[in-house]
């Protein structure tokens, strides 16, 4: 039994000596490099899941550049999610540049750029290398910023924005679009204040010195160090497009008003038409009225039948003479 129990026990020292000599090249590395990290602060950083290795390396890279980093806040940046050699890497590029850049700052740009396809790197980078940003993007649909002198000409410009990284601002700053939009904008304003679209073409360089005397870079990621008309065209002549499209409203307004008033003059023409005929028919019915009367006269006495051969006699001179003159003809075709 006691043989039994000094061979599990030996197998038992085998097993944590191999595991802790897994650590070994890790621990002699850091102790060579003076950046000594703990056989148990290895172990701890293993059962937490952290990659010891790339903590040490991170470590051995801030030490040997002059950064003291201890291995808490390297393993507290990668347990955040963040991205050890890269920010280890912009704190050193910051300090040969003369940026500053503390470690809490660096760790807050590099988790802000996380997922953007940027990086803590770059953003050191740009700030002591400016970049050049398109006006309007290069991705963008539209090929130049275009706007309307006050003679109604519009003018195509394409302008080149120099920026550098702000790094105090990096973490909440607005970033490259609302620099382009902000610009476009500029330019928009600058064009459409100059009197005559000859007046930015002889000078394109006062476009961005008022664009750029207006602090655009406020709130931003970036502090603007110049701004560049790269070119300046010709467009539309807007203002006389727009007296055509008004000039056609106005007419097509005007045949409308002359339609309406078209349709109202049919409307009482007919309406006449239809009281004329109304009136004849009144006189008709006043005429078939005269034979009863006649009768009634004949049955009470007061006409008698030598008055009505006068009477007849009377009407026939008159329709002779209405013929003879033309009248009758006349009078049946009005009819």
């Amino acid at each position: 039994m006691f043989t039994i129990g000094l061979a599990v026990l030996g197998l038992l020292g085998l097993v944590v000596f191999l595991y802790l000599l897994s650590f070994f090249k890790t621990w002699l590395k850091s102790v060579l490099a003076k950046a000594t990290v703990g056989f148990t602060t290895l172990v701890a950083m293993r059962l937490r899941q952290v990659p010891y290795g790339i903590v040490v390396d991170a470590k051995i890279t801030a030490v040997k550049a002059g950064i003291d980093l201890t291995e808490g806040q390297l393993e507290a940046h990668y347990l955040a999610g963040g991205n050890l050699i890269p920010t280890v890497q912009a704190i050193i590029a910051a300090k040969k540049a003369g940026i500053k850049l503390d470690w809490e700052q660096a760790c807050a740009i590099d988790l802000a750029t996380k997922g953007s396809g940027k990086s803590v790197v770059e953003a050191v980078r740009t700030s002591v290398d400016p970049k050049v940003i398109d006006c309007p993007s290069q991705d963008s649909t539209k090929k130049s910023i275009d706007g309307v002198a006050k003679d109604g000409i519009q003018v195509k410009a394409k302008a080149r924005v120099t920026v550098r990284t702000n790094l105090e601002r990096f973490v909440g700053g607005a970033k490259e679009e609302t620099i382009i939009a902000r610009v476009g904008e500029g330019i928009v304003t600058t064009i459409g204040s100059a009197d005559s679209y000859k007046t930015v073409l002889e000078s394109p360089d006062s476009i961005s010195k008022v664009v750029l005397d207006r602090g655009l870079d406020v709130g931003t990621a970036f502090e603007i160090l110049s701004i560049d008309i790269a070119d300046v065209d010709v467009g539309q002549n807007v203002g006389a497009l727009l007296q055509e499209a008004q000039a056609e409203a106005n007419k097509n307004m005007a045949q409308a008003q002359a339609e309406i008033r078209r349709a109202a003059a049919v409307a009482l023409e007919q309406e006449m038409q239809a009281k004329v005929q109304e009136m004849r028919a009144k006189v008709v019915e006043a005429e078939a009225q005269v034979p009863l009367a006649m009768a009634e006269a004949f049955r009470s006495g007061n006409l008698g039948i030598m008055d009505y051969y006068k009477m007849k006699n009377v009407e026939s001179d008159t329709n002779m003479r209405d013929s003879i003159s033309g009248k009758g003809d006349s009078e049946s075709e009005a009819r």
